[in-house]
């Protein structure tokens, strides 16, 4: 299933006086890459937070914000008087060399680590099972974004790709009408220079011209390859797991194949088919650069 590297969701839920709300959002990335934002006294358990998120995303940049909330008498904090009267002797001496004025009480216990939550310096056992419970929903409703993102994306690929197959049968069914023109056209125009000087082309000598001129235009391997890519990348849309990484390759190759076709190409109407067919590949490029 196509799965977008976009995606949004939240959860929360609240036990034993603990409040727990948990954010996820992702964007697009080739990699990927976790930013953990939770309160400072969880920091040990940031490990096993990347690894539930691991879990279920493999490509983007997830960007998780958790916040919790003590409920009753749970939320009696306790002051840290050291790093206090630290960060008071440090801010003083600064306040008065810059002649400014000194923090006050407030400003001082909204500084990091002068409170501290009555829970101790970490999650015990059954906060940690409400904290992990929290991420898990969030991140399912991030996979419901993401899956409901790629089944749009799916079908709009899909589309894409039978524009490239259109222009493809154009150009086959174009391409040996080019050589026939080609033909007829260098037959006139020889006839037509040597018109009064009694001499004239053979047919051997027409067939060799026309036969070198065939070949430096030949295409059926450039459009066997685009076709063979256009099934592949087909498959590739409703493969499991997600597989972006091998749609943006599949995406340069369709790109080589059409440009090859172009630099081969001796005909205006080929030419702006093969435009066109460009112009469709990037299109799929775009929206391959945002899938997982």
């Amino acid at each position: 299933m196509l799965l977008s590297m976009t995606g949004f969701g939240t959860a929360q839920a609240e036990s034993d006086g603990l409040a727990v709300a948990a954010e996820v959002r992702c964007v697009n990335n080739r990699h990927l890459k976790v930013s953990i934002r939770c309160p400072d006294s969880w920091a040990a358990k940031e490990p096993e937070i990347e690894r539930l998120i691991r879990q279920s995303i493999s490509r983007g940049t997830v960007n998780i914000s958790l916040r919790a909330t003590w409920i009753g008498a749970a939320a009696e904090s306790l002051v840290n008087r050291p790093l206090l009267e630290a960060y008071w002797d440090q801010l003083k001496s600064i306040s008065q060399q810059l002649g400014t004025p000194a923090p006050s009480l407030g400003e001082l216990l909204s500084l990091p680590g002068v409170t501290a939550e009555q829970t101790g310096s970490g999650l015990n056992e059954e906060n940690w099972l409400l904290v992990e419970k929290v991420i898990l929903a969030a991140l399912a409703n991030v996979q419901e974004f993401r899956q409901r993102e790629g089944r749009a994306m799916r079908d709009e690929m899909r589309d894409l790709t039978g524009q490239l197959r259109a222009h493809r049968q154009f150009v086959l069914e174009r391409a040996p009408q080019v050589i026939v023109a080609y033909r007829d056209k260098i037959r006139d125009r020889v006839n037509q220079l040597l018109q009064g000087t009694g001499s004239q082309v053979t047919d051997q000598d027409l067939i060799r011209e026309v036969s070198l001129f065939a070949d430096k235009c030949d295409i059926t391997e450039e459009l066997a390859r685009l076709q063979a890519h256009l099934d592949q990348f087909d498959d590739s849309l409703d493969a499991h797991p997600s597989s972006g990484r091998k749609l943006d390759f599949l995406c340069q190759e369709l790109n080589r194949e059409v440009n090859t076709i172009g630099s081969k190409s001796n005909d205006v109407t080929l030419t702006h088919r093969v435009v066109d067919a460009k112009a469709v590949v990037e299109k799929l490029r775009e929206i391959v650069q945002n899938v997982e």
